[in-house]
């Protein structure tokens, strides 16, 4: 960070519209609340809402935005990984090793029954 007083008061400023945004999308998180949507869509909103306040302290107030690319691949590669991750689930629930589908054991008894 410069030392000069314009940067010094550019940085300030900075901190406080984000302090500001951190504020409202905390009033935003209580109004929500109240509302009472559906299980899926609270979680949802929810979600969005943490991932844009994290996303600002961690660009503000951790110096993210100022830092390297290979950061940033750092922190693509993790969001990547996350996603991953929180699909584990939804892909083994589909998941069809060691069950017979219901067309292929009607196919088989059908290809059994004219064979005899």
């Amino acid at each position: 960070m410069h030392s000069d007083p314009a940067a010094i008061q550019k940085a300030i400023k900075k901190y406080l519209l984000v302090g500001a945004l951190l504020l409202m999308f905390t009033a935003i998180t209580v109004a929500v609340n109240q509302v009472h949507l559906a299980i899926p869509l609270a979680i949802t909103v929810a979600l969005v809402i943490a991932v844009t306040k994290g996303s600002m302290v961690a660009s503000i107030f951790m110096h993210l935005s100022d830092e390297k690319k290979w950061i940033y691949g750092a922190l693509i590669l993790t969001v990547v990984f996350f996603v991953a991750v929180m699909m584990l689930p939804a892909l083994t629930m589909s998941d069809t090793i060691g069950k017979t589908s219901p067309y292929t054991a009607a196919a088989e008894h059908a290809a059994g029954g004219a064979e005899k």
